[in-house]
C-alpha cells in the first residue's frame, strides 16, 4: 500500500495512481483505515513528512513501514517524468 500524506492541493498537482490519500494531520485519527500487517510505503513531497509519519506508524504497531526517500519529487525525476515536479 502507498500512503500519500500530502495535502489535497498537492495531490491536485501531482499524484501516483492507486494510493491511499490521508493528509498528514489526519493520520492519527484515521489509523483504523490502515492495515497494520500490510507493507506501507509513506510518501510526501520530499520525504520529511513521510519520515515523521512512518515513525508515528511504527510507534503505533505498524512494523512494515517504508519512507519513500525524496518523495514525489524524487519519483518525478528518477522514476516517472510524467509525474509533474512542483
Amino acid at each position: 500500500m502507498v500512503l500519500d500524506i500530502r495535502e489535497p492541493w498537492e495531490l491536485a498537482l501531482a499524484r501516483l495512481p492507486m494510493t491511499v490519500d490521508i493528509p498528514m494531520y489526519q493520520v492519527p485519527d484515521r489509523l483504523d483505515e490502515l492495515d497494520c500487517a500490510a507493507e506501507i510505503v509513506v510518501i510526501c513531497h520530499h520525504g520529511a513528512r513521510s519520515r515523521q509519519i512512518g515513525a508515528f506508524l511504527q510507534q503505533n504497531g505498524f512494523s512494515r513501514v517504508i519512507n519513500l526517500t525524496g518523495g514525489i519529487d524524487a519519483w518525478s525525476s528518477d522514476v516517472d517524468s510524467d509525474v509533474i515536479a512542483y
